[in-house]
């Protein structure tokens, strides 16, 4: 009869929930809307807004990616980046070009770069310093930081920005549209 306390349109555009008012959000004019398909404004996640998720020396909450990034960087980075562009650059490009960016000591410029981008999507304090001393002073830790802090916004890192939107947009679906001259039997 009502549509579930999880639906989207009990959420306001910024992601915060509507105050209850004890009167339906919904009426016999106003037609049940479906959930919103995926955007970044309307994720639900843990931690406060403008605060990280977890501390930039917190890479015991992962061990997994801590590994990872201290050995290949580029991987971890590949995949922050992809999420971060919304798939409008693969994990293997960024890769690869934060790897080339490796040799010459520049990489960490790079990667700051995106840190900068992925606070302003976020709404994140620049703690506990600038991105790019962050990323200059403690690399490896500033990029497993990221990377906690896109899984704790929901993504599962491992298959990247497409199949991640698909993940969510997998129970939206419109309604049914009848051909004109269709009938029931």
């Amino acid at each position: 009869m009502y549509p579930s306390v999880n639906d989207a349109h009990r959420f306001t555009t910024d992601g915060h929930p509507v105050p209850a008012s004890g009167i339906p959000s919904t009426s016999p004019t106003q037609p049940y809307a479906p959930p919103l398909p995926y955007t970044t404004s309307n994720v639900r996640f843990r931690g406060q807004p403008g605060q990280w998720s977890t501390g930039l020396c917190h890479c015991c909450d992962d061990p997994a990616n801590c590994f990872i990034t201290c050995f290949c960087p580029c991987i971890t980075f590949g995949q922050i980046a992809e999420i971060v562009d919304r798939g409008s650059s693969s994990c293997a490009a960024n890769g690869l070009i934060y790897g080339l960016l490796g040799m010459t000591g520049f990489a960490c410029l790079y990667s700051c770069c995106y840190r900068s981008k992925l606070r302003g999507q976020y709404d994140l304090e620049e703690l506990p310093c600038v991105d790019c001393l962050v990323h200059f002073c403690c690399e490896t830790c500033a990029l497993c930081q990221e990377y906690r802090e896109i899984k704790s916004h929901g993504f599962d890192m491992g298959i990247g920005w497409e199949a991640n939107v698909n993940r969510r947009n997998r129970g939206v679906t419109a309604a049914p549209v009848l051909a004109p001259g269709m009938t029931r039997c």
